[in-house]
């Protein structure tokens, strides 16, 4: 099973921060994570970042991104704020 860790908004959306989810590619596991934490987990989901072995890939090929049993998946919402100008 591959490792999906949580960060963030997304971690709060689904009340834990990691799990293991058994799909064989990037698309159906991140389906099964929609699934799983329900519809606000889902709109969050929708601007994150995903990484797949801490390499950022994109979401929009995630069909074609297998998965094999030890790999991880990092989810991480969109950063803001800061220190502006002084």
């Amino acid at each position: 099973m591959a490792r999906l860790r949580l960060f963030a908004a997304l971690r709060e959306a689904a009340g834990a921060s990691s799990d293991e989810i058994e799909k064989p590619d990037l698309a159906t596991f991140l389906d099964e994570a929609r699934r799983r934490y329900g519809p606000e987990f889902a709109r969050s989901l929708e601007f994150a970042s995903v990484m797949v072995n801490r390499e950022p890939v994109d979401a929009k090929q995630a069909s074609t991104i297998a998965l094999n049993a030890n790999d991880e998946v990092a989810l991480l919402p969109p950063v803001s704020g800061g220190r502006g100008p002084s």
